[in-house]
């Protein structure tokens, strides 16, 4: 079979362009309104920019579209045959997220060149690479039928340059100007300047040249003979650049003053190439990419292929989500709605994977002391060192329509920080890092000590600063995640639990830190700090009827009674009482928390209990990942492997992704999870919560400054015979573990190297 690339394959008859379609237009019909594609979507990601499509490869603008920085510069992209959508064989994204195929097929033609070509006959296969901010594709049409066939093909195009708060379903009472699409030396321009006073222009280009090429479709008459093949090749290059003078000292990234900002000018404006190079050299850079960012990490492999399935996916969603800035990798938190750098949910990210690639960690850390907060502000919920919660680059962002710009108003992120500090420390015991990072933990402890302060039991709260900010600012963010038992909303400030044990990690972390810097008075201090909130929630939080602890303190001191999966980050973080963490634990593996896919978030029967809501008894992976942490830490490491076992399974029926979240039903014997429809696949935290689960159930911890891998009594889920850690970093050396089975009992083996391997009892 031939592939042409020059129009040799094609008809070309005056290659004539239009700005308006062409109602009288016999042979191209308008495309159906409806795509009839499954409810799937697949993302691919560069940078900061992202595309969803569904199975089909196409772009419907309802809730999908190929963003750049948070706005969409394609609401449209479709393709159809004779006005009418083809039909679909299969759509995947490739294992390493590096590119989207599409397997199609013709519905019956229109009889062109005098003969009808029956369904089923004509191949076609999109293949689709996103590089920088230029989305490359290939469409190949390939005849299997026995004679020669004439092809109306049609590609349809639009952006409505929609911020991503738009899409999201915020109405807004002004927008910018959308500049007319038009025709321009071959290719169609579209383009938009915001309220943010930034150009936001796209440029499509076809090779070869349509017959006929309008401000929305082109169009072609393929002829394609007997056992041959054509080939069709798209360019979609966005360039953002500032609209005057005033524009260009504006970043889209977030307020001028702040460190490490992307401004316009550094995002590339080049008018890209198309054909067949440009999508095999795009090719080859995302493969690159992907294949640099795994190889960071350890390697994890197994018996079991199914979950090795799933380790391997976990890891591609986490290379697809990880950006390089200049402070280093960051993996943002997940598509299509939080495409961007997330402070809590970088952290928790970094926790989960340090095991086996600490760099993540490392870039993380830089990137949020470079836009830890330096001023007061009301508006964006800051108050001098705190560490972000939220950075947007989009037009609402930059205009200040929304304070997401540059956003602090999270309660957890500030400690969050500092207790990655010394994880990473003590992972890496580069101490380097820490020196660098010295004034902005200092600042970080010293808000935390100033918001316990003011707090009457000397715990850390929150209430927001605005109304245009968050209500709730721990990991359950939503308006109604914080309720008493009678489903009242309390008053602020509120002191959630799980921020009281992130807390006193910290201060223990900076007591740590002190002595190991010398200075042995602000270490007492720091450990006085951190006994006091221990003491606090032993006293204020247990319920003794209920022999678990109350999700939050309102404002007034009164408990909100209420079980929650909170409870199960105090095990995580070594929080609570043994006896009281050992019954949160039996807490969480019953059935009012456990469902069989995982734990929920609410306790079944609870005030505002729902399977389907987001925050109110649905299931989520990195939750899961931090109680099975804590139950590994207060003895039910059974308990841990069991959970991991359940969020294996579930996973496997979410094609080996787990999603942000999904429905807290019981589990029903022959039917799968209920999905949530909205959750972000995938999502950093999600992805990386088997390794925080796998860490726990194995017992593993890394010992930089002994050179020493530590492993407490080891578990495997059933189904795995063995399992192997390779390429494990300490310091400057490697070694490789290997967990067997062994007369019903876990042991480990490593090789030969410089690393010690010690069993503990």
């Amino acid at each position: 079979m031939q592939d042409p690339e020059d129009l040799g394959g094609l008809t070309h008859a005056g290659k004539v362009e239009y700005d308006d379609e062409d109602p009288q237009d016999s042979v191209f019909i308008a495309p159906e309104k409806e795509s009839v594609a499954s409810a799937n979507q697949y993302v691919l990601k560069a940078g900061n920019t992202f595309i969803v499509n569904d199975a089909l490869g196409d772009i419907t603008g309802r809730d999908d579209g190929l963003f750049v920085n948070d706005t969409r510069v394609l609401s449209e992209l479709r393709l159809t045959f004779g006005g009418r959508a083809p039909s679909l064989l299969s759509g995947a994204v490739s294992s390493d997220n590096a590119a989207f195929t599409a397997h199609l097929t013709n519905r019956p033609l229109p009889p062109l060149g005098g003969s009808s070509t029956p369904e089923g006959v004509i191949h076609v296969e999109r293949v689709r690479v996103l590089s920088g901010t230029v989305l490359n594709e290939a469409i190949e049409l390939t005849n299997y039928g026995t004679t020669d066939a004439v092809v109306p093909l049609s590609i349809s195009f639009a952006s409505d340059f929609r911020d991503m708060f738009e899409v999201r379903g915020l109405k807004r009472n002004k927008r910018g100007e959308i500049v007319p699409a038009h025709v321009e030396n071959g290719e169609v321009a579209l383009g938009y300047v915001g309220l943010d006073d930034v150009e936001r222009n796209v440029r499509i280009a076809f090779s070869p040249a349509p017959d006929k090429l309008f401000a929305n479709r082109a169009d072609y008459s393929v002829q394609l003979p007997a056992q041959a093949c054509v080939s069709i090749y798209v360019s979609v290059a966005v360039q953002v650049k500032p609209h005057s003078a005033k524009a260009s000292e504006v970043s889209t990234a977030a307020p001028p003053h702040a460190p490490g900002t992307l401004h316009l000018s550094q995002i590339d404006a080049a008018r890209p190439r198309v054909g067949r190079a440009a999508v095999r050299a795009a090719l080859v850079d995302a493969h690159l990419v992907m294949r640099e960012r795994r190889r960071s990490s350890a390697r994890v492999r197994s018996s079991n292929p199914l979950f090795n399935a799933w380790i391997d996916r976990s890891f591609a969603d986490l290379g697809l989500l990880t950006t390089d800035l200049d402070s280093g990798p960051y993996p943002y938190a997940g598509i299509p709605w939080f495409s961007t750098p997330f402070g809590r949910d970088a952290v928790i990210t970094s926790l989960q994977t340090l095991w086996l690639q600490p760099a993540l960690a490392r870039g993380v850390l830089r990137f949020l002391a470079q836009h830890q907060a330096r001023e007061n502000s009301a508006f964006r919920d800051a108050a001098v060192g705190k560490i972000m919660h939220e950075m947007r680059r989009s037009e609402m962002a930059a205009s200040g329509e929304v304070p997401f710009a540059l956003y602090y108003g999270g309660v957890d992120t500030t400690p969050l920080f500092i207790v990655l500090a010394g994880a990473y420390a003590a992972r890496t015991n580069d101490f380097a890092l820490i020196d660098e990072l010295w004034p902005a933990l200092d600042l970080a402890a010293q808000w935390v000590a100033g918001v316990c302060d003011r707090n009457r039991y000397g715990l850390l709260d929150y209430q927001r600063a605005s109304e245009g900010g968050l209500a709730n600012q721990g990991w359950k963010d939503s308006h109604d995640s914080v309720f008493h038992a009678d489903g009242r909303f309390p008053d602020g400030p509120i002191a959630l639990v799980e921020v009281q044990a992130y807390a006193s990690a910290a201060f223990d972390t900076m007591a740590h830190f002190a002595r190991h810097r010398g200075d042995a008075s602000a270490a007492e201090g720091y450990a006085a700090r951190a006994t006091k909130i221990r003491t606090c929630v032993e006293e204020q939080y247990w319920m003794d009827d209920a022999n678990f602890y109350g999700i939050a303190l309102d404002g007034h001191g009164d408990l909100c009674r209420v079980l929650a999966s909170n409870a199960g980050h105090l095990l995580a973080f070594g929080l609570a009482e043994r006896s009281r963490g050992e019954a949160v634990a039996r807490g969480l593996e019953s059935t009012l928390f456990h469902t069989g896919w995982g734990v929920r978030t609410l306790a079944a029967g609870q005030a505002r209990f729902n399977p389907m809501a987001y925050h109110n008894g649905s299931v989520w992976p990195h939750d899961n990942a931090i109680c099975a942490r804590g139950l590994a830490r207060y003895g039910a490491k059974a308990a841990a492997v069991r959970l991991l076992q359940a969020l294996f399974q579930a996973a496997v029926n979410f094609d080996m992704r787990l999603p942000e979240l999904f429905c807290g039903f019981p589990r029903r014997r022959g039917e799968p999870p209920t999905a949530y429809p909205v959750a972000c696949l995938p999502q950093a935290w999600a992805a990386g919560s088997p390794f925080m689960m796998l860490e726990a159930c194995l017992g593993l911890s890394v010992d930089a400054a002994r050179r020493e891998v530590l492993i407490e009594q080891p578990m495997l889920p059933e189904g795995i015979d063995w399992l192997e850690v390779g390429d494990l970093r300490v310091g400057d050396a490697t070694v490789s573990i290997t967990f067997r089975r062994v007369d019903g009992k876990v042991v480990a083996s490593a090789g030969q190297g410089d690393v010690r391997v010690v069993a503990l009892l």
